[in-house]
């Protein structure tokens, strides 16, 4: 398999210790996720998808109930790096849970793009995530904030070094 590729997401099923390894992760160890209240919503090795509720502790507009801008890229930087997790995991498939969830620890944001379409308003939002190209070094991703009834409201990108 070309290291630059991702494995055809079609042959690749995680088992569910390594889903419930990496939400483990993703919403309880990384602590700045809770305080947003981030919940994982789907782990594939081509996509993941999240969660967020709005709370009054995340207006950033008072006066209309926005969300704000920064919890808004926040999560697309947090759910970004969840989707290389997924990438790394299905590269190395064959590999016990626990050998994958190691290959995270050197795992950092190097860039990150977000464009803010629309304003965040509603009671609870959507996220997606996918790696575009997964490198031996860099990782390069697509994200997606949407309101519930899947109105895009934000769009990013991200870098991101894993090794």
């Amino acid at each position: 398999m070309s290291r630059s590729k991702l494995p055809d997401p079609a042959t690749v099923v995680f088992e569910p210790e390594f889903v419930a390894a990496l939400t483990e992760l993703f919403e309880r160890q990384i602590v700045f996720n809770q305080v947003l209240g981030l919940k994982v919503t789907g782990v594939k090795p081509e996509r993941v998808t999240a969660r967020i509720d709005m709370r009054h502790d995340l207006i950033g507009h008072p006066a209309y109930n926005r969300i704000h801008g920064g919890v808004i890229s926040a999560c697309l930087d947090g759910l970004g790096g969840l989707a290389v997790m997924a990438a790394i995991g299905a590269r190395h498939i064959d590999e016990p849970v626990a050998q994958r969830m190691h290959r995270f620890a050197k795992l950092g944001t190097i860039d990150l793009r977000i464009d803010y379409l629309r304003p965040g308003i509603g009671e609870y939002f959507e996220m997606e995530a996918e790696v575009l190209r997964l490198g031996s070094r860099v990782a390069s991703t697509r994200m997606a904030f949407k309101a519930a009834d899947g109105t895009l409201l934000s769009a990013g990108a991200g870098a991101y070094i894993v090794s």
